[in-house]
Parts: C-alpha cells; structure tokens; sequence
C-alpha cells in the first residue's frame, strides 16, 4: 500500500483503468472552447530562435547578451544579462539583481509590458546590473547534454529541483561573473525556488537580500477555482497515469485540458486569467494577445503534482514519493519538510503581496512570516491580484518604488528613483 501522494508506480491496475478512463470521459465531455482557450489556439507564438536579447531587449535598444548555464544534472539554462539601461554608455557600478519568474512563464515576463512599466528595463534604467533566470523546460532553456525535450526523463523535476540546481547553477554564475553578492527579486514560483534555495548556505552565500514578490511557500489557502477544481479531480494524476509529463498549455492537448476544465456549469473560464490567479486589478488585457506570443511556457506535471499535493496537505516539504519512494531517496516515510527557519537571521527580505491575490493568499504569506527567523519588510496592497505585481500598468508607482528602495538600502546605495 502506498502512503498519501503515493508513486503510481506502485498503484493498483484497476486504480491506472480507473483514472484512465476518467480522463477520457474528461477529455471527451462535451467541453466548448472558451474565449481564453480560442485566444491561446489562435496565438502565435514567437520562435525561441535567437533568445530572448534578439527578441525583446536588443530591439528596444537595451544591452543584452545571452549565457548558457549547466545545472548539474545536465540542463542547459539560458541565462541574459542587460548590464545597463538604454541612455548609459558605460557599465554601472551598481549591484547586480537577480529576477526569477513564476510557472508558466520565462525571462520575457520582466519585459513584456512598455519599457517604463516593465521591471527588468526599470531596474536597468536605474543603474542595476540585471540578470534573467530561465529555469529548465522554458522556450528559453530546453536543452540538456543528453536528454531532448522529447525524453520522459527530461520532464522528471518539480520546482525543488528548480530550488536546487538551477538556482544553484544560475546563481554561481553570476556570482562568478559579478563577483558580487546577488540581489534577488523572484515572482510566484519563483519565491518558493527562493525560499527552499536559502536554507542552503552554499547559495545563501551568494545573496545580500531578497525581495520577493506573491511568495509562495505555504499553499492551503489557495481559492482560484480553476486551481481547485483542477486539484480535486486529480488532473496531475490523470496526466502521469496518460504518460504526459509536459505540460504545455500551448499543445492541442493542453488546449483540450483547459477547455475540459473549463465547464460552464463548475467552472466559467470566460476570464481565464482570474480563474487561475484570482481577479487583478491593473492588467492590461487590451496586451493579452501580445503576451501570448510569449506565454505560458511549458513546465513539468510533476511539477504540478508537487505543488497539488502540498495544497492538498497543506505542508511545504519536498516531493512526496510515496512511502516506499519516500524511504528510498529521504530514508524516511515522509517526505522532509522546509525548514524555513534554517533561511539566517541576517539575510534582508522583502515581500510584495495583494489582497486579491489567489494563489500566494493573505493567510498564507502570513504563516510564511511566521516561519521565518528575521521579520521582512512588507508591502501589502489590498487591490491587487497574482499578476498586477509583474504586468500591473502602476506597479511603477505602487511596487517598484519601494522595491528598489528595499534593494539600494541593502547596498547603502543613496535612492535618486
């Protein structure tokens, strides 16, 4: 018998049937496309040719070089560095700053609003030396020194390997390159690849502070009904027992799965934006076409898995193998938690959160701060949502001021913003 959250390895054969043919009533049921799943069926996305300086940053003007990083376990992860902002010649001397995306997303989410609302160009106008992580599966970083996208083996991380050793790899090499300690800004998952990655004093080392925005630890909260509604018909099960361990939103099967979840009569998916993140406030959707050209990038359905079974438990811990998994890699029934007391006192932290916000929910960040050994400074704005932190047209004004503010104190760097 397998423990909670158990391989499916290990399941019973008729509990394979069984979700096997769930998921083809699902897939089958009568489901209608909805506005937002038209939108990603007729989005056209950019080739990754050329990455990510060709195609955002270079044009507007902007330095930008392109770095590949190998992780450890063999992940090439593209990594892009905009030294300064558009009107300096010369480098600054200012400190570089780290920005790590959420799920579903890659480096272009710093960019893709105008260059006086999009925090990767800010920070560089302000005289920060910027750095873009692009964790692995991304359209940015899908290569490995052995494995192809098209390799089941490929897919076989959730976000504690993310936490682990793209972090970690990523990381190193700007602290190489830099030869400065990192100032780190993540969204969403990027938070909790943060927060897990700081109880490891070999990466903790490398950061003089941290702001971080809807973080993500705890997850029990969680009220977007697509969210919910996805966790209670276990869609991550479903999916590894179909043999799909990528979980691309932009395939005709990933397209079917949301218009499957998106029944009219348990879950309206007509703004399909609030029912995953909650409503939000400053979003432009006059852009959302632009923005599909872009997202949502690929990620794992063991990664999705992770982050369900911690809803479901309301633990944050590692993966959960099931006991006998669990004994085998933990030596331990269960999987271990994350000690979000072993992040050191001394480390300055940040967070941005909002009251509308639906997966990184109030009560949540709340228990997280408790957690946490130092207390951060906080910025808590009640009208805002998951995504206004990053595509908000005010998050200028709102959220930005006060980050680089956060960032420049940490530096003894005098605020001319």
């Amino acid at each position: 018998m397998v423990g909670p959250g158990g391989a499916l390895a290990a399941a019973p054969r008729h509990h394979h049937h069984r979700l096997l043919l769930l998921m083809l009533c699902f897939l089958a049921g009568g489901a209608r496309a909805s506005p937002a799943t038209d939108a990603l069926r007729h989005a056209f996305p950019r080739a990754a040719a050329g990455g990510l300086c060709q195609q955002l940053l270079l044009p507007q003007g902007y330095p930008c070089t392109e770095h590949t990083v190998q992780t450890d376990d063999g992940f090439l992860l593209s990594v892009q560095h905009i030294p300064h902002g558009k009107n300096r010649v010369a480098d600054n001397a200012g400190p570089p700053v780290f920005l790590q995306h959420g799920l579903f997303q890659g480096g272009d989410t710093w960019f893709i609003n105008s260059n006086e609302q999009s925090l990767g160009y800010i920070l560089a106008d302000n005289g920060f030396d910027v750095w873009i992580g692009n964790v692995r599966g991304t359209r940015w970083s899908k290569g490995h020194s052995t494995l192809s996208v098209h390799d089941k083996l490929f897919w076989d991380w959730s976000w504690q390997d993310l936490a682990e050793y793209d972090l970690l790899a990523m990381l190193s090499y700007v602290y190489t390159v830099a030869q400065s300690k990192i100032l780190y800004v993540g969204h969403s998952q990027g938070t909790i690849m943060g927060l897990a990655a700081f109880t490891n004093p070999e990466i903790v080392k490398m950061i003089s502070s941290a702001a971080l925005l809807c973080p993500i630890s705890y997850l029990d909260h969680v009220s977007a009904s697509f969210v919910l509604r996805a966790v209670a018909m276990h869609l991550d099960q479903m999916l590894i027992t179909m043999g799909i361990h990528q979980l691309n939103f932009r395939s005709e099967m990933g397209v079917q799965i949301l218009d499957s979840l998106c029944d009219a009569e348990r879950l309206d998916c007509d703004n399909m934006l609030s029912s995953i993140t909650g409503q939000n406030c400053c979003f432009n959707s006059s852009r959302i076409d632009y923005y599909l050209e872009y997202e949502p990038h690929p990620s794992s359905t063991k990664n999705l898995r992770h982050l369900f079974q911690m809803i479901r438990k309301g633990t944050f811990a590692k993966y959960d193998y099931g006991w006998v998994g669990n004994l085998a890699r933990y030596g331990q029934l269960h999987p271990p938690p994350i000690h979000l007391s072993s992040i050191p006192e001394s480390l300055p932290l940040w967070m941005g959160y909002g009251g509308l916000d639906a997966l990184a929910d109030v009560t949540d960040v709340e228990h997280t701060i408790k957690q946490l050994r130092s207390t951060p400074e906080l910025l808590y704005i009640g009208d805002y949502g998951h995504i206004d932190f990053i595509m908000s047209v005010s998050a200028k004004d709102d959220v930005y001021v006060d980050l680089m503010r956060f960032l420049r104190d940490q530096q003894g760097v005098h605020s001319s913003y």
